[in-house]
C-alpha cells in the first residue's frame, strides 16, 4: 500500500512539473529540426540542449529512474543493477579513489555521480548548464546524504569554469554527445584534467555499419537526433581522430553496445520489450499508458499543450534507437579511456 501510494505521488509530482512547462518550449524546440542541416542546431548548441532537458527531464525520471543512460546486462540481471554496474566500471578504470577530484561532464541529475561516489569514494563535481536538471539534483543528493562528496556546477561543458590542471580525473556518460564539436568538447576536458590524469567516456556515435547513402540509416540518426536533442552524431572514427588531434593518449577505445556472451542482452531490450513488471513504463504497453494519460490530461487541460507532443518527441527517439541498435548502426556507448600527456608534445 505504501508503495503504490508513494507512486502516485510521483506521478502527480512529474503532472506539476510538466504543467509549469509552456508549448512555446516544444515549438521552438522542433523548430531546430525543422530542416534535416545541422547548422543551427551546432551555433545554438545550449539553447537546444536546455529547451530539450526542459521538456525532457520530468519523462526521463519517471521512466529510467537517476540515472538517464542505458546499459548491457547479464542473464538474470535487473535494469537498476545493470545501470549500476556500468557506472562502476568508469570508477574502476579510472582509478577512483577516496580523495580524489573528479568531473561528471554533463551530469544529468546526478544519478551516476552518486552511484560513483558511493562505490569509489572519490569527491565528484558535476557540470551542467540546465536550471532544473541541478535543482533536481541537489535534491537528490542531499536526500542521499552525499552533499558534502557531490556537487554541482552551472554552467556550459565547453567553458567549464575552472583552472587549468584542476581535476585527478574526468567521466562522462551519454553526454557530450550534446556537443557540436568533439574537438570543442574533448579539449576542454584535456585543459580541466590534470596532467597523468585519465578521463573515461560513454559516447553516442553511428558505427561503421552507418550508411549515409541510405535513406532508412539518415531517418534513423535524424530521429535520435531531434529526440535526444543533439546537434549532430559523429561516427567512431571521427571520435578516435578528434581525441588524437586534441593530444589525448588513447589508452583503450571498445563499442560496448554488441551482445557478447558477457552480455547477452542488448542494451535497447528495455524499449523493446512487449511487458516487464519491473520495466513497465519503457514498454510498449507502458508507453501507450503514458501517452494515453497524458492526452487526457492535456484535453482537459490539467497539463499545457505541448505536453503530448514531448512524449512523441521522445518516442521518436526511442523508435529511432532501437532500430538503430539492432541494425548495429548505432550506438550509445562506444567507450575510450585516454590520459593527458605529462608533457605537452
Amino acid at each position: 500500500g505504501q508503495s503504490l501510494l508513494h507512486r502516485h505521488k510521483g506521478k502527480a509530482k512529474m503532472l506539476q512539473n510538466l504543467a509549469e512547462k509552456t508549448k512555446e518550449n516544444i515549438d521552438t524546440y522542433n523548430q531546430f529540426f525543422d530542416k534535416k542541416e545541422d547548422t543551427e542546431r551546432k551555433t545554438k548548441y545550449t539553447t537546444l540542449v536546455n529547451q530539450y532537458y526542459d521538456l525532457s527531464t520530468d519523462f526521463y525520471e519517471y521512466g529510467w529512474g537517476n540515472s538517464f543512460h542505458f546499459a548491457p546486462r547479464y542473464k538474470g540481471e535487473s535494469l537498476p543493477a545493470s545501470i549500476a554496474r556500468h557506472e562502476q566500471f568508469l570508477a574502476l578504470q579510472l582509478g577512483l579513489k577516496p580523495g580524489m577530484r573528479v568531473l561528471d561532464v554533463g551530469c544529468g541529475i546526478g544519478g551516476p555521480m552518486m552511484e560513483i561516489a558511493r562505490f569509489s569514494g572519490a569527491n565528484i563535481e558535476g557540470i551542467n548548464n540546465n536550471d532544473y536538471q541541478i535543482s533536481r539534483g541537489r535534491t537528490r543528493v542531499t536526500a542521499g546524504g552525499l552533499d558534502q562528496r557531490c556537487s554541482f556546477i552551472k554552467g556550459d561543458f565547453l567553458h567549464i569554469p575552472q583552472p587549468d590542471n584542476t581535476y585527478d580525473a574526468c567521466y562522462a556518460i551519454d553526454a557530450t554527445c550534446h556537443s557540436p564539436s568533439k574537438e570543442e568538447i574533448y579539449s576542454e576536458i584535456l585543459r580541466v584534467v590534470k596532467p597523468g590524469g585519465y578521463a573515461a567516456v560513454y559516447e553516442w556515435c553511428m558505427t561503421d555499419n552507418y550508411d549515409p547513402e541510405n535513406p532508412v540509416h539518415r531517418e534513423i540518426k535524424h530521429n535520435i537526433e531531434i529526440g535526444d536533442g543533439i546537434p549532430n552524431m559523429d561516427n567512431t572514427k571521427k571520435v578516435v581522430e578528434a581525441l588524437k588531434k586534441c593530444g589525448w593518449e588513447i589508452i583503450e577505445c571498445e563499442d560496448k553496445a554488441p551482445v557478447s556472451p558477457q552480455n547477452p542482452i542488448p542494451w535497447y531490450a528495455p524499449m523493446e520489450a512487449s511487458f516487464s513488471l519491473s520495466g513497465f513504463r519503457l514498454t510498449s504497453a507502458g508507453i501507450w499508458f503514458t501517452k494515453t494519460l497524458v492526452g487526457w490530461l492535456e484535453k482537459f487541460s490539467l497539463v499545457p499543450k505541448g505536453t503530448s507532443a514531448t512524449h512523441d518527441m521522445l518516442m521518436l527517439a526511442r523508435d529511432g534507437m532501437v532500430r538503430g541498435g539492432s541494425m548495429n548502426i548505432f550506438t550509445p556507448m562506444f567507450y575510450f579511456l585516454v590520459r593527458k600527456p605529462l608533457e605537452k608534445k
